[in-house]
């Protein structure tokens, strides 16, 4: 029941499926239903009470923006705001309707819905018969296009009217089917594949098996926490971040070129394996489609399967990419994850596209698997809801050291870069490259400096966000002319 201070009274319903279960089994479902929505509720800020009836939760609120919260919750097939209540006697039912909805009737096509559950000495029928009748003078009955639908369930001794169906997220409550394990890359297809498992009931631990250094982290850390923060309402979620550039530099000097990315989905599978045992997990879940890459293919798949020890579930086995990214862009996860670099792909070229899985046992003959199980034990385990990403990548900003391959920018005034800059360097001052860094190739990583490394910092911040590798020279200047021998920098006295 909504009022003029923003409070309300909901009437909950649940998905199909949870009608046709055993009672024991319902009455557990529903109650894990009402703790998740608890949790949404005080996740979001809204205070809410839930109490249980047969087939049906009510809530109340003095939070109206409980509403936008229960449509994320699974296991809610829709939900209503009700507008009025009374007990089960039709004369009661009478008044109140007539008190609710004359004013919304007059002059317009009505109709009057009733569902009835429960004994009473009156049908449903006879609800819509007399009701129907004492809103008739000044509106017209039509049942099949009406202008007004005057809607009311009867359960037990309470009645209660109630307005349009609102869509729930559907599925089955958060946890009732166990936990499982989800790879992750920060993509559209892991992100959707995990929301689906949530939505069969299954709660999670992500693992994600990091290649691309701290900016690739920050940004599936963003897609993981809509996954966490939003859709995982009665869980605590934690992603567990596994350092794997070791690990396929240690297989790519002992596994064939055509190989690669078949060892590397196996020695991910490995990782969540190993992951999921610790955590009590009973399956892995990923985002695979059959067919949409080359490591997909029915006999691949099979080849990847031979090293799971636990189920591999995938529920987009049959989905096409539109409709992946439809998908994502319903969940909330669209936007971040086109931002994710693919950093998965590894094959130069001519991948196998039909391996048989003692032809890839053959090729990891010599794979040193060590390499994989220190990884995994020193992987960074991480709560997810609530998490503040600066307060992990923060450190992450800065480097010390510039790789070989490595795009130097120097940001500060022309002036300044004319008279020494590092040997390399590109120019591009502060302002102008926070403006125009869209415009930069993501395939490479940049190290920013400028006097003391300060302004890149967070110049390095913004295009990490974006899905740039970008770090600040720690130090600036200062820092990089403490490099030693001939890579100390260039001046105008040595340009001549």
């Amino acid at each position: 029941m909504a009022s003029s201070t923003g409070s309300v009274e909901v009437l909950i319903r649940f998905s199909g499926e949870l009608s046709i279960k055993a009672k024991r089994t319902r009455k557990r479902f529903e109650a894990r239903l009402a703790r998740n929505i608890a949790d949404a509720c005080r996740s979001s800020g809204c205070r809410c009470r839930v109490t249980r009836q047969w087939g049906r939760l009510h809530l109340t609120s003095p939070d109206r923006a409980v509403l936008a919260v229960l449509q994320r919750v699974f296991g809610i097939s829709s939900f209503s705001l009700i507008e009025g209540r009374c007990e089960a006697a039709l004369d009661d039912i009478v008044s109140l309707g007539q008190r609710l909805y004359a004013d919304a009737v007059r002059g317009r096509r009505y109709a009057v819905r009733a569902r009835r559950t429960g004994e009473h000495d009156f049908s449903s029928y006879d609800v819509q018969r007399e009701l129907g009748a004492a809103l008739n003078p000044g509106a017209t009955v039509d049942l099949s296009r009406p202008d007004v639908e005057v809607r009311l369930e009867v359960r037990d001794r309470d009645v209660y009217f109630v307005g349009e169906p609102q869509p729930g997220a559907g599925g089955l409550p958060l946890g009732v089917q166990g936990k499982a394990v989800a790879l992750v890359s920060g993509g559209f297809d892991s992100a959707v594949a995990a929301w689906m498992a949530l939505r069969r009931g299954v709660e999670l631990e992500y693992v994600f098996c990091n290649l691309g250094g701290a900016a690739y982290k920050r940004l599936t850390i963003e897609v993981i926490k809509v996954l966490a923060e939003e859709w995982s309402y009665g869980t605590d979620p934690r992603l567990h971040v596994i350092g794997f550039e070791p690990v396929l530099d240690d297989f790519r000097n002992r596994v064939k070129p055509s190989y690669w990315q078949l060892t590397l989905k196996r020695m991910m599978y490995r990782a969540a394996a190993a992951v999921a045992e610790e955590v009590g997990a009973d399956a892995i879940v990923t985002g695979e489609s059959i067919g949409q890459v080359s490591s997909q293919t029915l006999p691949n798949l099979r080849a990847i399967d031979a090293v799971a020890p636990l189920p591999v579930l995938r529920p987009l086995v049959g989905f096409s990419k539109e409709e992946i990214l439809e998908r994502a862009r319903t969940i909330g996860t669209h936007d971040l994850s086109a931002r994710v670099r693919e950093y998965c792909d590894i094959v130069p070229d001519r991948p196998v596209t039909a391996a048989r899985p003692d032809a890839v046992e053959a090729q990891e003959r010599d794979v040193d698997l060590t390499v994989l199980d220190r990884a995994v034990a020193e992987r960074e385990s991480l709560g997810i809801r609530g998490l503040d990403t600066a307060e992990i990548i923060g450190p992450h900003l800065f480097v010390s050291e510039i790789p070989e391959d490595a795009v130097v920018i120097d940001t500060r005034e022309p002036d300044a870069f004319l008279l020494w800059h590092w040997p390399g360097a590109r120019h591009q001052p502060y302002h102008a490259l926070m403006r125009d860094f869209g415009q930069l190739p993501r395939e490479q990583t940049y190290i920013l400096y400028c006097a003391e490394g300060i302004l890149t910092a967070h110049l390095a911040e913004r295009m990490q966000s974006a899905g740039y590798e970008a770090y600040s020279f720690r130090g600036g200047v200062r820092g990089l002319r403490r490099q030693p021998g001939e890579r100390a920098g260039v001046s105008a006295d040595e340009r001549g």
